[in-house]
């Protein structure tokens, strides 16, 4: 009896064991699954640094293939997806502009973190018209506890376009744009024009002094590649930006937002989400966090925002994110791809597929893809994140029988160029495409 029973509990197991295989992969024959290891398993390019893959059936809810995909890797861009669910969840259509009180032709206001005003192409909202019946404009920034740079930025960055400053209510961007006269710059807003110098220093490009708004640039060399620089934005220097802009004086006094006061919304928000997916804008994604802090909180607190979205929204991952900032410029943003996987099912069950097929970079078509993932008909759609030794790609793959499945794919720590780690992708990609 005892010898029967020792043989029934093991086949049981075995069944048992074999059940969890076919759960694991379950659509994938022996044939698929090998052709797969070979080009992601320990003897492929990808065991030559951290990497991690999991792919995920969209209708089945079921993981088809994975490999370390409960390891961290830094995201860098991939963190946008992050920024694109809070988004989604806590400001519904529209961007947040300001919070005001009035009194007789007074108006105070508070910025809550709205990019949009003279900032690229975007909708724009009338902040001239909204402040025309006020003689005096009272401007206060009082209400932002976020520092103008994120947790772990790289202070090398700080004159790459990609690195501006957050600021409540942000004016062109908080960036300067320059264009190319003959040797010279010429740069706007024109007040920024007296403090560009000359230098004998070898540099190619207009750069900004670290410390201050002095921009030096060698006639020798000067290229003028480089179309917009960050500016140290100051009180001071907002107010006179905003009375240039509005024709009003404005005034500043860092009063703090009284409880009962006003909103203003600006701005169509899925333009915002779009640009900020497309081309990978980390001041707009920066900006976004701050107006879901200040939709939540009635503050500019991106840290407080974070925490409050992983423990609502984001307690469910399957890993913990380790997550700082909007835009994943910083290194100490961690996540596994499992958990971006969940989490980019969370953004697939929300959206509908026509904005959603439109806010994703697509390969061979648009975005930061644009020049990547090539086909006849295109089958990535999907946010990229690269910094130096990481690059990351997360979203849906369409394969040829017509399925739709959702992967990650992260990569880190290694010691050669992100373009050899994309085509090496590419050949996993395509082998899925193919043959599922």
């Amino acid at each position: 009896m005892i010898k029967l029973s020792l043989t029934r509990i093991t086949y049981s197991l075995v069944i048992f064991f074999g059940l969890l295989s076919s759960f694991s992969y379950a659509q994938l024959n022996r044939d698929q699954y090998e052709k797969l290891e070979q080009l992601v398993g320990d003897r492929s390019f990808f065991a030559n640094h951290l990497s991690g893959f999991e792919l995920y059936d969209l209708d089945s809810q079921l993981v088809v293939y994975e490999r370390n995909s409960e390891q961290r890797f830094i995201p860098a861009s991939t963190t946008k997806l992050l920024t694109l669910f809070s988004s989604l969840i806590i400001l519904n259509d529209s961007t947040q502009t300001l919070r005001y009180v009035t009194s007789g032709d007074t108006i105070r206001i508070w910025g809550s973190g709205d990019p949009s005003w003279k900032y690229k192409d975007f909708f724009q909202p009338d902040i001239k018209a909204f402040l025309a019946p006020y003689s005096t404009v009272i401007f206060s920034d009082a209400n932002q506890d976020a520092p103008a740079f994120g947790y772990g930025w790289q202070w090398d960055d700080y004159y790459y376009d990609y690195s501006a400053e957050r600021t409540s209510l942000p004016i062109y961007g908080n960036l300067v744009q320059v264009r190319k006269s003959g040797n010279r710059p010429i740069v706007s807003p024109a007040r920024f024009q007296a403090s560009v110098f000359t230098t004998n220093r070898s540099i190619r490009e207009l750069e900004r002094d670290f410390h201050s708004n002095k921009f030096f640039y060698n006639p020798n060399n000067f290229r003028g590649s480089e179309e917009f620089i960050p500016f140290i934005s100051t009180p001071e220097l907002f107010i006179e930006l905003a009375s240039e802009a509005t024709g009003k004086s404005w005034i500043y006094k860092p009063d703090s937002l009284p409880k009962i006061h006003q909103e203003w919304r600006g701005s169509p928000l899925f333009p915002i989400l779009k640009e900020m997916m497309l081309e990978s804008d980390n001041f707009l994604a920066e900006q976004l966090m701050l107006m879901v802090s200040d939709r939540l909180f009635q503050r500019l607190d991106t840290e407080r925002a974070i925490e409050y979205m992983l423990k609502t929204y984001l307690f469910d991952l399957p890993d913990q994110p380790q997550w700082v900032d909007g835009s994943g410029l910083s290194r100490h943003n961690l996540m596994t791809p499992r958990s971006m996987v969940a989490l980019f099912e969370k953004i697939y069950r929300m959206m509908p597929d026509q904005d959603l097929y439109e806010i994703l970079p697509t390969g061979g078509v648009s975005g930061t893809i644009k020049n990547s993932y090539q086909a006849q008909t295109p089958y990535i759609f999907a946010k990229t994140g690269t910094m130096s030794n990481n690059h990351s790609l997360v979203g849906l793959i369409k394969t040829k029988s017509g399925k739709t499945f959702c992967f990650a794919f992260m990569n880190s720590n290694y010691p050669y160029k992100a373009s050899e780690v994309r085509r090496e992708m590419e050949k996993v990609l395509v082998q899925v495409r193919d043959m599922l």
